[in-house]
C-alpha cells in the first residue's frame, strides 16, 4: 500500500507540537486568562512582558500539571519580553532552531493558556520584516509574521518549525491586535541580558537629527561607499553628545567605524556594552571626517 503523504505530514506536525509542547508552559500573571511561556532553561521561562501584569504571586504550570511559583528575573517593555525564574529547576528547555525561518515554510503557533493541554494553530511564515521600532522605545532587528491564528492566551508561546524546534516567540503586545513573532536568536539574546542585568540598556546621545545625503566631495573623505548620514539639528544641554563635543551641523556617519546611514542603525549601535564607555562617533564637520569620543549615556 502506498504511503499517504497527508497522513505523514499530519503525524509529523502532531509530533512536532508534542515535542515543543514539553517546553511550553502556562503563565498565570494577570487578571484575565493565563498566557503562555517558553522554558529556555530548567529554571527560566521566557514570555511576553505585557502578560506579566504583576510582580508578585506569579505561578507557572508545567506540562505535567505541576504548579511552581516564579519571580520576575527581568523585563523589557521595548521588546515585550519578560524572564521568569522558577522556584526550582523542573522545566524542559526548548530547542531553538538552527535554520533561520523562510517565507512560505509551514509553522505552528503553540499555546498553553489552560491546564487542559497544549493548543496549536497551523499556518505559514508570511513575511520577515525589520528593523521594527516598537512603541515602547525598543528596536527589533527582525520580526516575523504568520497566518497562524493567535488564539487568546497564545502570547508568550512559541512558533515552531515542522521538526518541533522553536522559530520564535509570539506576542500581540507590540502591534494593535495582530500578533508578530520575535525570532529565537533575538529573543534568547534579550533573555540572556535580562538574566544578567534585569533590563535592557539602551544608549542616549541627546541629539536630534535627520537623514541627509552626503555631498559628493565629503564622501571622498569617508574612504567608503556611503551616501547618507544623520545631520545633527539639535543637541540637548549637558547631554552626552554636548559633553563630548557634538554640535549642530555635524553629519553623524559612523559609530566605532561602522557606517550609520539612518536612525535605526544609530539606535542599534547605542545599546549594550557601549553604554557608559567612551565611544568613537564619526562625523563630517566642514566636509572633513572627524572622530569624536563620547561617553554614551543610558536612556
Amino acid at each position: 500500500m502506498s504511503k499517504n503523504i497527508l497522513i505523514e505530514l499530519s503525524d509529523a506536525l502532531a509530533d512536532a507540537a508534542e515535542r515543543a509542547g514539553q517546553s511550553t508552559v502556562l503563565v498565570n500573571a494577570r487578571r484575565r486568562i493565563p498566557a503562555s511561556g517558553i522554558a529556555i532553561a530548567a529554571d527560566l521561562i521566557l514570555t511576553a512582558n505585557h502578560v506579566v501584569e504583576r510582580d508578585e504571586d506569579l505561578n507557572v504550570t508545567l506540562p505535567d500539571g505541576s504548579e511552581l511559583s516564579a519571580t520576575v528575573a527581568g523585563r523589557d517593555p521595548g521588546s515585550d519580553l519578560a524572564l521568569l525564574k522558577l522556584e526550582r529547576a523542573a522545566a524542559t528547555a526548548a530547542e531553538p532552531t538552527k535554520t533561520p525561518a523562510r517565507v512560505g515554510q509551514i509553522a505552528l503557533a503553540l499555546g498553553r493558556p489552560t491546564t487542559g493541554g497544549i493548543q496549536a494553530s497551523l499556518g505559514a511564515v508570511s513575511a520577515i520584516d525589520g528593523p521594527f521600532r516598537t512603541h515602547h522605545g525598543g528596536l527589533l532587528e527582525r520580526t516575523m509574521r504568520t497566518d497562524c491564528i493567535p488564539y487568546p492566551g497564545f502570547s508568550g508561546g512559541p512558533l515552531i518549525a515542522a521538526d518541533g524546534t522553536v522559530l520564535g516567540l509570539n506576542t500581540s503586545g507590540l502591534t494593535r491586535g495582530a500578533a508578530i513573532t520575535i525570532p529565537t536568536d533575538i529573543a534568547w539574546s534579550v533573555a540572556e541580558t535580562l538574566e544578567k542585568h534585569g533590563h535592557i540598556r539602551r544608549g542616549y546621545l541627546g541629539i536630534r537629527s535627520q537623514t541627509v545625503e552626503i555631498p559628493s566631495d565629503a564622501q571622498k573623505s569617508l574612504k567608503r561607499k556611503q551616501t547618507s548620514g544623520l545631520l545633527i539639528v539639535g543637541v540637548e544641554k549637558k547631554s552626552p553628545g554636548a559633553k563630548g563635543g557634538l554640535i549642530v551641523g555635524d553629519i553623524l556617519v559612523g559609530v566605532k567605524g561602522s557606517p550609520i546611514s539612518h536612525h535605526d542603525e544609530l539606535f542599534t549601535h547605542l545599546t549594550g556594552e557601549v553604554i557608559g564607555k567612551s565611544t568613537a562617533i564619526d562625523v563630517l564637520r566642514g566636509g572633513k571626517l572627524e572622530s569624536i569620543d563620547v561617553v554614551i549615556g543610558e536612556r
